[in-house]
């Protein structure tokens, strides 16, 4: 396959690729030939440099409390994803659910990253690991792409205002993947329905000691903290003041309460514009790496035309509820995975990343 035809077959494994735009309306055949600009050519470095660079753009991906439980192993022409275990969170995360769509985010952008430099991606999901195997191809560039570095999850109030239909639309069709359905709720007797659910699950979270110790494990509660692991959820970009760690962990256990998350989880939401779930058709872990390839598409393309989201988990993590949620929702048999609020709002400061060398195997 030649250069050309290769880059031609890219654009039609991939057409979310090629349909991603800024404005405030769906994209058609014009925005096209404006949003897959050609990239210019890669720099003449070695193959190896290039899969270094597609792995740290991998790593700028969303994960569970930034976790970033993941591992690579680069190959002659492929890059293999495998779960790095010891980042687990058993508590919040039994299953390993949120571990594996975590998987997902980051192999959405490896995909996103490959095409723009000039690589063809064909992902593969095995028992242990993700094998993304590369070919030349035409490099062209997306919107998605230049939203990589952007994107965060924004656990701010936003402005309370209705997104524009256009908009919507853009999402809507970011988010979509054989295996996973969005459901885009936006009205506010639906958010109200959302809020109900978040609530009852902070009541069950939030009573547990098991549950608050864990996310104190991955709370760094000043920058000094963060830098230094790499990781976690740090003061600044949740909005909350620096503090010793000590005084964090003490803060933690007396400050944080069912009420006052449910008062905060409240306020959120209600700024939003709307929530999207997402919902799979299977309840494995190839299933919810697709989530979370969904999911990501999605963020890359709320950040690219200036909509923050964050994730509001509380109605999946709590097995019971999740399936009452899923009965509200009409779900049937998948799987309520990820809810997520979205809207207009301010960018927060960014959550740090561990260096290569700690990803790489």
């Amino acid at each position: 396959m030649n250069q050309q035809s290769n880059g031609e077959e890219q654009a039609r494994r991939f057409p979310g690729q090629a349909g991603v735009a800024r404005g405030g309306r769906a994209a058609d055949e014009g925005d096209r030939a404006v949003n897959m600009r050609r990239a210019p050519a890669p720099p003449a470095t070695g193959r190896g440099t290039r899969l270094r660079g597609l792995v740290r753009e991998a790593t700028l991906a969303a994960s569970s409390h930034n976790t970033q439980p993941w591992k690579f192993r680069l190959g002659e022409r492929s890059i293999a994803i495998f779960p790095d275990l010891s980042r687990r969170c058993p508590i919040v995360d039994p299953d390993d659910h949120h571990l594996y769509v975590s998987l997902g985010c980051a192999t959405e952008n490896l995909v996103c990253g490959a095409l723009a430099n000039g690589l063809y991606a064909q992902v593969e999901c095995r028992a242990d690991r993700i094998d993304v195997a590369f070919e030349e191809a035409l490099p062209i560039r997306s919107t998605l792409y230049d939203a990589l570095p952007h994107r965060q999850c924004s656990r701010s109030t936003y402005d309370g205002q209705p997104l524009p239909r256009g908009d919507l639309d853009l999402l809507e069709r970011a988010a979509r993947r054989p295996g996973v359905h969005a459901i885009f709720l936006t009205s506010p007797p639906e958010v109200e329905a959302v809020l109900e659910y978040v609530t009852r699950g902070n009541a069950a979270q939030i009573g547990s000691a098991g549950f608050v110790r864990e996310l104190g494990s991955w709370v760094r509660f000043n920058e000094a903290h963060a830098a230094r692991t790499g990781d976690g959820l740090s003061s600044l970009s949740t909005g909350n003041p620096s503090t010793p760690p000590w005084l964090g962990r003490l803060l933690l256990r007396v400050v944080v309460t069912p009420k006052s998350e449910n008062d905060r989880c409240a306020r959120q939401l209600r700024s939003s514009a709307g929530v999207v779930v997402f919902l799979s058709d299977g309840n494995d872990p190839r299933h919810w790496v697709d989530v979370g390839r969904s999911y990501e598409r999605f963020a890359l393309q709320a950040t690219a035309i200036g909509i923050r989201n964050a994730f509001l988990n509380q109605p999946v993590e709590v097995a019971p509820l999740r399936a009452q949620f899923a009965a509200w929702l009409n779900a049937g048999d998948r799987r309520p995975d990820l809810v997520v609020r979205f809207g207009r709002g301010p960018e927060m400061p960014r959550s740090r990343r561990r260096p290569l060398e700690q990803v790489l195997v």
